[in-house]
């Protein structure tokens, strides 16, 4: 099916704040989309929630929720890109479905869709 490879999560700070730092931002009411082409990071996607969402298990759960929603549509993704999620407060409050619309929604506005 669609499985998301360990190896294609980003895992070390240092990328997260390249990504972070050097990549184009495009955000929404509940997420932030980072898209950053390098070297080494190519097809390398990050997941982030801050302290200001809440607890450990409201931003694991925003997580969670990002996770899925590339995990279903990873094959749409093109291939040369690194890509950095990361939840905003209202994202504790909604369900998949708010949480994938405003992900389509970031992503056709950054045009990492289309192979």
């Amino acid at each position: 099916m669609y499985k998301l490879p360990k190896s294609r999560i980003l895992r070390r700070r240092n990328d997260f704040q390249k990504v972070h730092r050097f990549g184009k931002s495009y955000a929404n009411r509940y997420l932030v989309l980072y898209v950053f082409t390098a070297n080494g990071l190519e097809d390398k996607v990050g997941f982030a929630a801050g302290k200001k969402l809440g607890n450990a298990v409201a931003r694991n759960r925003v997580k969670r929720l990002m996770r899925e929603c590339y995990r279903l549509h990873q094959q749409d993704i093109k291939k040369d890109i690194c890509i950095l999620l990361v939840g905003r407060k209202p994202a504790v409050e909604v369900k998949y479905n708010v949480i994938e619309k405003a992900f389509l929604n970031l992503g056709r506005k950054a045009e990492i869709f289309g192979r």
